[in-house]
């Protein structure tokens, strides 16, 4: 996918969510090998309320799919889980 339709498909309509991807889309996304960033591509067609709850970790995703590009946003911006 483009790098311009990535940056306007991370740009959601919740700060929270723009404080999320876009630092994920400018310093992880490039080094993810190609399955991940296609499981990238499909977390953008998720609903913004369903991202910010997986990202809160207030829920997960159903499909194993969504659930692994959620973990590696976790891991790789600031929302580990504390101790």
């Amino acid at each position: 996918m483009d790098i311009n339709r990535l940056f306007w498909g991370s740009r959601r309509g919740m700060l929270e969510l723009d404080l999320v991807l876009m630092p994920f889309l400018e310093n992880v996304y490039p080094t993810l090998e190609q399955s991940d960033k296609e499981r990238y591509w499909l977390l953008l067609e998720e609903q913004d309320q369903d991202l910010f709850a997986w990202f809160m970790r207030r829920e997960n995703p159903a499909d194993p799919e969504l659930q692994r590009i959620v973990d590696i946003i976790r891991a790789n911006t600031g929302l580990q889980k504390n101790s």
